[in-house]
């Protein structure tokens, strides 16, 4: 199977469990998430299935959308509310004192990753080093919080939608919150509702797929690998051009069924009269054709 499906990632499974089960249900050994989740979280978590895995890097690279709450008063080892905890304060801070540290964490930053991650340091994930009682120097990293929704305030609880760049931990958010106003923040919970495009209302758990595969509807969960490169402009390979696409070379434009003003796109996704979804091609001026970028042949359902 070539392809995305969606997943509702559900609380207590790892990003690696996803993808073991799904090995398991669909009989496939080469499957690859998109990112990970943490064990508590919830929510949307593309996997690509057979060929579809060349995507993987690309569907990281994305904004994110998350709902969270986040519970004031409290410090944890973890950052949320599954961890040992460190600290606790009264929460004595206002509704307005509040929004307004919230608001001051909207725009470009640096954030340091969390202990409890499972980002590398010398070859061995932090989690570990964290669980044998280590702590090791992170380089901060740039991250973009595009926006936060605060929506509701029910004091020492606040949920908050927020948009953000990859590398984001949501974890480290709440906890830095926390910290600036001065009683300490854990968060409590997390759903992802948006990566890659894709959403929750269209994603599905592990138990609806298995049923899926076993009732024999398992193409209905599989999105198309060209769905990602739907923005882009397409052509079609001239049937007597098809080998040249086949074995990967350049594409002239003269091969090429393609708009007029198209003919000097950036990008553009190649197909085949054959069926077959060849990639993505960029252009260069210099030779006047489309060089390969990502290359797939995939079968087009």
């Amino acid at each position: 199977m070539d392809g995305i499906i969606v997943v509702h990632k559900e609380k207590g499974f790892t990003s690696f469990d996803v993808v073991a089960k799904l090995r398991g249900i669909l009989k496939q050994k080469k499957i690859g998430h998109t990112g990970t989740l943490d064990p508590d979280a919830t929510g949307v978590l593309p996997v690509c299935l057979g060929c579809a895995t060349k995507l993987c890097d690309m569907l990281t690279d994305t904004t994110k959308v998350y709902e969270a709450e986040l519970l004031l008063g409290v410090t944890t080892d973890t950052q949320d509310t599954s961890g040992m905890v460190l600290e606790e304060k009264d929460v004595l801070v206002t509704e307005e004192e509040v929004q307004e540290v919230i608001a001051s964490f909207i725009g470009e930053q640096k954030q340091i990753p969390p202990m409890y991650s499972a980002l590398k340091v010398d070859g061995k994930k932090l989690y570990e080093l964290a669980r044998e009682g280590k702590t090791v120097e992170r380089k901060a990293r740039d991250i973009t919080i595009e926006n936060i929704e605060i929506l509701e305030i029910a004091l020492p609880r606040v949920k908050m939608t927020v948009t953000c760049s990859k590398g984001t931990y949501i974890r480290t958010l709440c906890n830095d919150i926390g910290e600036k106003l001065g009683c300490g923040g854990a968060m409590a919970s997390l759903i992802r509702h948006k990566t890659a495009g894709f959403t929750l209302e269209e994603a599905r758990t592990l138990d609806e797929i298995e049923a899926l595969m076993k009732g024999g509807m398992i193409d209905s969960a599989i999105k198309g690998v060209d769905i990602v490169f739907e923005g882009y402009p397409q052509a079609m390979v001239k049937e007597e051009c098809l080998k040249a696409a086949q074995n990967g070379n350049w594409l002239y434009v003269n091969m090429l069924e393609i708009k007029e003003e198209d003919k000097k796109a950036e990008d553009i996704r190649i197909y085949g009269n054959d069926g077959i979804f060849y990639g993505v091609y960029g252009y260069q001026a210099e030779k006047n054709a489309f060089v390969p970028k990502k290359m797939f042949f995939y079968k087009v359902r």
